[in-house]
């Protein structure tokens, strides 16, 4: 099959619809999606029967409502089209089985909005994602809500924010004299990174299989020092996963694009094709999964933590977000002339503000304990929001404030030799150390971590830009002369926002102190963050914008400190158990030998004139570090059981003394453990090395 037979062939897609749904419901369940209109309720049973008769000739034998609870990953439950009728079996699927499904409410993380005895809630039909077949089910995304109709999920606020941006961008658009234009839909684009490898590697390691990183591992000889995996050639193991991943992801409708080696050794990447917010969150789930599931039928395991190994960079997960009209206008592109398109320039000083003033909202919808070891390294954004947007447009902005317009103009390539090509340089080069980068025609968001969801920053960076155009909206639609109020917004946001404006390299420690003058917020760790949630600023933004009740975020609020309070707590515990269990013996074992040794040294010494010499200083260093690891361990068991024990504190509470405790005593146990190994025989140690796991495909 070909690439485009091949693409969608497991989507019930607009194609599928028009063969499978009389025309009249074709053409209503279109409008639906189209417009974001009211689903009309009566013509569910039709387009149930024919997505059935669809999913069924694709080998389907059950349906799921596919849906994205508070656990950052898919849940599903699968019922059978199987039923019976006079006493015989048939294939059946409702038009209510399409729109509702009632999967227990209370088991999964509900922040308090449901108890133990309170199970009932719904999943409802997003009409606007297309459904799928995967592994003979039918899946039909999903929305999440409880009894009360809170949000327990991720695609809701989403679809909430999309629908506020939608509202205000339109209003704005109205302003400028565009009548034709009826919806605005931020579009995405998400870099995945991930790792790959060997799957009798992974087994041997539990520390990879219940946290997904590596909780112990002394620094390979060789990292990424050379920066020769970087766009090296592909090894041929991981080619052909990557070429059945394609193919995977194609038949899912995935618009699958680029591909290549990330920095360091055994990472990767995956990049699709731009598409609506709520489509492109799904999909980067449903990429997410099948990369596991192929990876497994490679012999490898995709590992998706933000920081998988020491030492080496870890995984992100770009979101490239703009704003798309329904008439095909990108209203983020700048056009041949930026200076001089003041729609262009309007909507773009709206995101400066938007980051500006909702820099925590951005920070914390990045946030958890695996981001924290990732972010403010060499490898990701710091903690600091900044926005990078080029010498030339940030020139034009300073123009604007200063009441002058410039020209801007563009540039010819010359390599110096005649064979090679000239072509257009862009108009600035790009700042990979930059948390939120204009790059072109749309804002590149660097922060999220690659096992997170894309709904987070993208429900906060919807909602915030929204906001700013409701007030932009306002402002505009009371003025007497339309172009002198716009030029004054402008100038007046830009002066009090460029503040977030920083171009040069946001790993330094100028950058960091530049930024505390600035009144820049540096929310290092997750339980800073989090917090900030609940700041009124923030609660009335979400409540106004018909996002978020205060109800549900304060669940989320608490669901993200219990995460990440359980995350480290089970990273810990893991540890103790592989310190304890085999670090701990491997060691003594070395010592027992070194000991047998130097108790028979003497008669060896006096047939061949051996010195001990060094035995006896390796049997003291593992004497010193045997004794230092014990105590560590020790100390660490102690601070878990407090933290188990001590109930009467506030999860808050609880969570700085996760970051300011028990992460420094795992390092503490590590850093004894990774010292071992560097000097304990490479047979007596228990699990695969830093260089098994980076270099074995």
């Amino acid at each position: 099959m070909s690439i485009p037979e091949l693409f969608g062939i497991n989507v019930f897609n607009d194609d599928s619809m028009q063969q499978y749904l009389p025309a009249d419901v074709y053409a209503s369940l279109q409008r639906t999606i189209a417009q974001g209109a009211v689903l009309d309720a009566h013509i569910a049973g039709q387009v149930a029967d024919g997505m059935k008769n669809w999913a069924i000739e694709r080998g389907a034998t059950h349906f799921t409502h596919w849906f994205q609870p508070m656990t950052g990953i898919t849940a599903e439950k699968h019922d059978s089209f199987l039923s019976i009728k006079n006493g015989k079996p048939i294939l059946e699927f409702s038009g209510k089985e399409l729109i509702k499904g009632e999967p227990d409410a209370s088991s999964l993380p509900s922040g308090g909005i449901r108890a133990t005895f309170e199970a009932r809630g719904y999943t409802a039909w997003d009409p606007s994602s297309y459904a799928f077949v995967k592994d003979k089910t039918l899946c039909i995304p999903t929305a999440f809500c409880s009894f009360g109709g809170q949000a327990l999920d991720k695609k809701t606020p989403l679809l909430r924010s999309m629908q506020a941006l939608n509202k205000q961008a339109v209003r704005v658009l109205r302003l400028f004299g565009n009548k034709t234009v009826n919806r605005v839909t931020p579009t995405v684009g998400a870099e995945q990174e991930y790792f790959l490898v060997d799957s009798k590697l992974f087994n041997q390691r539990e520390d990879l299989i219940i946290t997904g990183r590596t909780l112990f591992g002394a620094k390979s000889p060789k990292g990424q020092e050379l920066n020769d995996h970087y766009f090296g050639t592909i090894p041929q193991r991981v080619i052909e996963f990557m070429h059945e991943l394609d193919e995977e992801l194609w038949k899912l409708g995935v618009y699958a694009k680029t591909e290549h080696n990330e920095t360091a050794p055994a990472q990767h990447e995956l990049a699709p094709i731009f598409t609506t917010s709520n489509l492109a969150a799904d999909q980067n789930q449903l990429t997410m999964a099948m990369m596991k599931q192929v990876a497994r039928k490679h012999n490898m395991v995709c590992l998706l933590h933000e920081k998988p190994f020491a030492n080496v960079n870890g995984s992100g997960k770009h979101n490239n977000w703009s704003l798309i009209t329904d008439t095909g206008i990108n209203l983020l592109e700048p056009g041949s002339s930026p200076a001089e398109n003041a729609q262009f320039i309007l909507f773009l000083v709206a995101v400066i503000k938007a980051v500006d003033e909702y820099q925590d909202l951005l920070r914390l919808s990045v946030a958890s304990a695996g981001n924290d070891h990732r972010l403010g390294a060499n490898e990701a954004p710091p903690a600091i929001m900044s926005i990078f947007l080029g010498d030339d447009l940030t020139a034009i902005l300073e123009a604007f404030c200063r009441g002058n317009k410039m020209k801007t103009h563009k540039s010819t390539m010359h390599l110096g030799v005649d064979l090679l090509p000239d072509f257009q340089k862009d108009a600035t080069d790009r700042n990979r150390t930059s948390p939120f980068a204009f790059t072109g025609n749309k804002f590149e968001f660097r922060m999220p971590g690659s096992e997170f969801s894309i709904s987070e920053p993208n429900i906060v960076l919807n909602t915030c830009v929204a906001e700013v155009l409701k007030q932009f909206a306002d402002e505009l639609e009371k003025a007497d002369d339309f172009n002198t109020s716009l030029n004054l917004l402008v100038a007046r946001t830009v002066k009090k926002h460029k503040k977030i404006l920083f171009s040069g390299n946001n790993y330094s420690t100028e950058w960091k102190e530049e930024a505390a003058r600035r009144g820049l917020l540096n929310l290092a760790s997750t339980d800073v963050a989090v917090p900030f949630l609940l700041n009124a600023k923030n609660v009335e933004l979400f409540k106004r914008q018909e996002v978020f009740s205060l109800t549900e975020l304060q669940s989320r609020e608490e669901i993200m400190l219990t995460n990440y309070c359980q995350t480290i707590h089970i990273e810990a515990a893991t540890m103790l158990d592989m310190a304890q269990k085999q670090i701990m013996p491997a060691i003594r074992k070395e010592m027992n030998d070194l000991s047998a040794f130097l108790i028979n040294a003497p008669k060896l010494m006096a047939e061949s004139a051996v010195n001990n010499t060094a035995q006896k200083h390796l049997f003291d260093t593992l004497v010193t570090l045997s004794s230092g690891f014990y105590t560590a361990t020790e100390r660490l068991k102690v601070l878990l059981s407090d933290c188990k024990a001590d109930a009467a504190v506030s999860k808050e509470e609880l969570s700085h003394v996760y970051r300011n405790n028990v992460l420094p005593a795992m390092k503490a146990v590590r850093d004894f453990a990774d010292e071992a190994e560097t000097i304990i025989s490479k047979d007596a140690w228990p699990f695969p090395t830093y260089v098994d796991l980076l270099f074995s495909i």
